[in-house]
């Protein structure tokens, strides 16, 4: 059994940091706080003003920082304008807004000044005046260069005007702002609503317009709130400083606080942003089963050998609904179906068999880019995503550095090769009711082709793949099998011609995936005997859309590294062996397979994902051996 330290659910915060079309930045100065989110700050520059224009946009914004102590105003303006309209209405609509502060600061006064019971003076004159005195000051707002002033154009002109004239400023009454056009910004972010100690922490959402995540600089720190809740109080201790951060068991309790400066690749930096986690760190689940199967992979393989792990990690695309969170994965805590609780979970445990190749399925598009990638990276693994068409999660494959060097990386649409092969099209092109559901599928195929750096006559090709999951459509994974393997075939064989392998073992195949397919249908047979006849059920799963007269055959002698275990999906709905690691024998042995989790630990939850499974499926973790 495995207990938890967990005693109640995480509370679901959204952090909405998602800037307003009228707003360029996120606020300056000091962090703010609603309830218990806490919304990014943005240190601009002081004397700088910044120009944005997103390429395709009609609009520019500008921000900057006024602070003028004489006048006591100290306030980031942040205006829209649009390209066609005049520099000379923009500047006049500039200098209406700061006359409007100006006349609300001299409110304030008057109304400090004025007896008792009397009501200060309503308006307010349109020029601010100089403290101490009635004389009135003209708020003057004009932007040029020492030598010339820009009018007489459109905001356009003007921003092609500063490419060739970097000296232009704007001024404000007596404060002078050096113009930076489309500086690189931060513009926006978000952390996650959960953040657990002994498990690795990045940023939920990082959009940088004019900047690059690799070039752009990074900061974790951690404190303590205060009682008074008053997050500008908090006292920080910097202790990290990548995109992600491995949480420590001493940050339980503390907030955590995270700092980007987003850089291009020129060195050109822009204004730092900040923002605070919305909750404290909250101590782990305990124990989870994933790590008594760590016991196994406690050191990395030798030489000659590599760990595949092949994995779906349920995207979030199909957890964050009400059917999920009620019907499809009620029996699970909904903060235990939060992608932000989850892929803490699934980080570690992908990280703790020290694979040398992993090939994952439902991976969301921003886990890969903001997760994945930039702690896998610290490991030393590399890899490429995979989209399914337009659905916004899709396949992975990372490998080791150390183990293998990259040659190619490919994918396919399986729906867009249908005609590409017109000894299988031709069989089923009169099926309409079937071509149509096939052509309909977002159904990818991943190819990475790999070099051994022990052994460079080695070479490794790798395909990854997730097969349509309905219930009714064995005929269509079974086709979208064939049509993967002919393009796997084709490219076997243009590898082994180009790169001039002439012995079968030196180009090895390993097919990694979520076939949605048990051990006794059509493409574990097709897999692992070669050849599936016309006679397979898998043909008549469903009666108006059966195929008739059709075979299927692969020229690779193949086995499956796990065997077939009881389970690899469990879910209150459905238990069953549908993921597999097929490989080429003759060209790899395998070693060894990492034990599968016990019914026991699955149903400890009822089923999984739960608390300590961050998915539905379950991790397939072999071990391999180049074949001498």
């Amino acid at each position: 059994m495995f207990s938890t330290a967990l005693t109640r659910p995480f509370s679901r915060i959204r952090l909405k940091t998602t800037l307003s079309p009228r707003s360029p930045y996120p606020c300056a100065g000091y962090t703010h706080r609603y309830g218990s989110n806490f919304v990014p700050k943005q240190r601009f520059a002081m004397r700088t003003a910044y120009f944005k224009q997103l390429p395709g946009e009609e609009q520019c914004q500008i921000s900057f920082h006024l602070v003028l102590d004489r006048y006591k105003i100290d306030k980031v303006f942040n205006f829209n304008r649009n390209l066609t309209e005049q520099i000379d209405s923009s500047l006049d609509r500039i200098r209406v807004n700061v006359e409007k502060e100006f006349q609300k600061k001299n409110k304030r006064k008057k109304a400090k000044k004025a007896p008792a019971g009397q009501a200060a003076e309503e308006g307010g004159a349109a020029e601010p005046p100089v403290e101490g005195s009635a004389e009135p000051v003209p708020v003057v707002v004009s932007l040029g260069t020492a030598e010339e002033r820009l009018t007489n154009m459109t905001i356009a002109d003007m921003l092609a005007k500063l490419t060739t004239h970097p000296n232009v400023q704007l001024t404000v009454m007596d404060a002078d702002f050096q113009i930076s056009y489309n500086s690189p910004e931060v513009h926006a972010v978000k952390l996650p609503t959960s953040i657990l100690a002994d498990f690795y922490v990045s940023p939920s959402r990082l959009e940088l317009h004019f900047a690059t995540p690799e070039c752009s600089a990074y900061c974790w720190s951690r404190g303590r709130m205060p009682e008074s809740g008053n997050a500008q109080q908090i006292e920080w201790e910097p202790v990290g400083s990548e995109l992600s951060y491995l949480v420590q068991k001493g940050d339980v309790g503390l907030h955590l606080k995270f700092s980007c400066t987003p850089t291009d690749e020129t060195g050109r930096t822009g204004p730092l942003t900040e923002i605070i986690s919305p909750q404290p760190v909250q101590a782990g689940p305990g124990l989870c089963p994933f790590e008594v199967r760590h016991l196994f992979t406690q050191q990395k393989l030798r030489d000659g050998q590599f760990r595949v792990v092949s994995y779906n990690i349920l995207a979030d695309l199909y957890t964050d609904s009400e059917y999920s969170r009620t019907v499809l994965f009620g029996y699970t805590a909904p903060y235990a179906l939060e992608i932000d609780y989850r892929k803490q979970l699934f980080v570690k445990e992908i990280l703790g068999y020290r694979a040398d190749l992993i090939c994952l399925q439902e991976v969301d598009t921003k886990v890969f880019s903001l997760d994945l990638v930039p702690i896998f990276s610290r490991k030393n693994l590399a890899g490429h995503y995979q989209a399914k068409g337009k659905v916004a999660e899709g396949l992975a494959t990372f490998y080791d550095l150390n183990k293998f060097e990259l040659l190619e990386k490919d994918g396919v649409i399986l729906s867009e090769i249908l005609e590409r092969y017109p000894q299988l099209w031709d069989r089923i092109r009169d099926n309409q009711p079937m071509v149509e559901r096939i052509a309909n599928r977002s159904t990818a195929l991943q190819l990475t082709l790999l070099r051994s750096k022990h052994d460079p006559r080695k070479h490794l090709l790798v395909a990854n793949t997730h097969l349509y999951f309905a219930p009714d459509a064995d005929h269509v994974r079974l086709l979208q099998m064939g049509y993967a393997m002919q393009y796997v075939c084709e490219q076997h064989e243009r590898i082994r011609q180009q790169y001039e392998l002439s012995e079968a073992s030196d180009l090895a195949l390993v097919f990694c995936g979520d076939f949605n397919s048990t051990p006794e249908c059509g493409i574990y047979q097709l897999m692992t005997q070669q050849t599936v006849g016309p006679d397979v059920p898998d043909w008549v799963s469903n009666v108006d859309e059966a195929v008739k007269g059709v075979s299927l055959s692969q020229p690779f002698q193949m086995g499956s590294a796990c065997g077939c275990p009881e389970y690899t999906n469990y879910t209150v709905g459905f238990k069953a062996c549908i993921d597999y690691i097929f490989f080429m024998r003759g060209a790899l042995n395998v070693n060894d397979v990492i034990p599968m989790p016990s019914e026991e630990e699955l149903s400890l939850y009822q089923a999984i994902p739960s608390l300590v499974f961050p998915s539905d499926h379950i991790a397939l973790v072999a071990n391999f051996e180049w074949a001498k």
